[in-house]
């Protein structure tokens, strides 16, 4: 739960190829305003504030030549300092060639119980822990590791390096973890990482990467809901999908979306009190995969009764020739009554819905392409 902000405004954290961005509403949400940016020039994969303490906020940033780092700030991004020891793997035996970082990709903040202690998601795939707000990491050896850990990563295929993301904590219990990596598919500790299983059953084999590798999945972004964290979602390569634990069989709910528009995608969004409704943003997943609107015309599909049924959301949003997409990091929820959402689209556009997707509102333009948005608290 986030920590209450006296005279606090609602504002949307944006991270974008070339810089962040801080997106400020009003007390009704429908008047924003968009910040200088932040670290202009600089590759930011996510922009993330910490709820057991709001004025820090974190950056994971790829500096240009300088390579891949982690900004924190003390003081709802008014300054920022760069992490004294960023992720980075072990060095490797002498005469070995070892793994690098090549950009920090997802960040969380660690269980309510640990105030200062955070996660990352690397590419290549790595995981890393904060004790000290993000001053500094360490890897996470269960994982990194792991002799078994270029078994499970499927052989990294992605198109812009591999990526470990969707890093959910367990609210009832703080070594309780899952985790997606594209490509390899989803898995869980439960005992902070330590040991990890799969969770990939139900789950179709993504094809095309290595047909001979049946072990291939690529979660694109992996849901647990905070209220009922028994229930995860997941938007795949292959669907949208949805796991009752203590089942380990996915069920993809994806197949009752309309058949023209399918349910590949990347972003996910859930509904912070409702486990049953849900937000996704499709895209064309056809043939070459133009990662674009299907037919141009981009809309959101919700789903109120956990994926039996779905419906199109799209007032507001252009009607053709619209052909961006959203990527996964780049769509989420408030936790006002009712919801607000917020995506960022890849040509530069935040949307902006104050009624849970009835009706969509552009709330800034000409940004840089869009790679995250989160929602934060901050001073008005």
């Amino acid at each position: 739960m986030k920590t209450k902000i006296a005279n606090t405004a609602a504002a949307v954290l944006v991270a974008t190829r070339k810089g962040a961005f801080i997106l400020k509403g009003d007390s009704s949400r429908r008047s924003w305003k968009i910040s200088d940016p932040i670290f202009l020039g600089h590759m930011v994969h996510h922009m993330v504030q910490d709820p057991r303490d709001p004025s820090v906020i974190l950056i994971a940033a790829r500096t240009g030549h300088l390579g891949p780092t982690v900004f924190r700030s003390e003081n709802y991004g008014k300054t920022w300092a760069e992490a004294k020891q960023p992720p980075a793997f072990h060095k490797a035996p002498e005469g070995q060639k070892g793994r690098v970082v090549d950009h920090v990709f997802w960040l969380t903040p660690a269980h309510a119980s640990e105030p200062g202690a955070w996660y990352a998601g690397t590419s290549p795939h790595g995981l890393f822990r904060s004790e000290d707000g993000g001053k500094t990491w360490e890897g996470v050896d269960g994982f990194n590791e792991n002799r078994e850990r270029p078994n499970w990563c499927g052989g990294d295929p992605t198109p812009d390096g591999p990526k470990t993301h969707s890093i959910n904590i367990d609210p009832r219990d703080k070594d309780h973890i899952y985790m997606g990596f594209s490509s390899g598919g989803v898995m869980e500790t439960k005992d902070g990482g330590e040991s990890w299983r799969h969770l990939i059953k139900g789950l179709d084999v993504v094809g095309g990467f290595n047909a001979a590798d049946p072990r291939i999945h690529d979660p694109h972004c992996v849901r647990m809901h905070p209220l009922s964290p028994d229930r995860l979602y997941q938007q795949n390569h292959c669907g949208v999908y949805r796991l009752d634990r203590p089942s380990e069989q996915w069920i993809r709910i994806g197949r009752n979306m309309p058949k023209h528009i399918g349910d590949i995608g990347f972003p996910m969004v859930l509904h912070p009190r409702d486990p049953d409704a849900v937000w996704v943003f499709p895209m064309d997943g056809t043939q070459v995969w133009p990662r674009t609107s299907p037919g141009g015309k981009p809309a959101v599909y919700a789903t109120k009764d956990a994926g039996k049924s779905w419906k199109r959301l799209d007032s507001g949003l252009p009607k053709a020739n619209a052909w961006f997409t959203v990527k996964r990091q780049a769509m989420a929820a408030d936790d006002r009554d009712p919801v607000g959402l917020y995506f960022g689209a890849t040509h530069g556009e935040v949307w902006g819905s104050v009624d849970e997707g009835k009706k969509w509102k552009c709330l800034a333009q000409y940004l840089p392409h869009i790679y995250a948005v989160e929602t934060a608290l901050l001073p008005r």
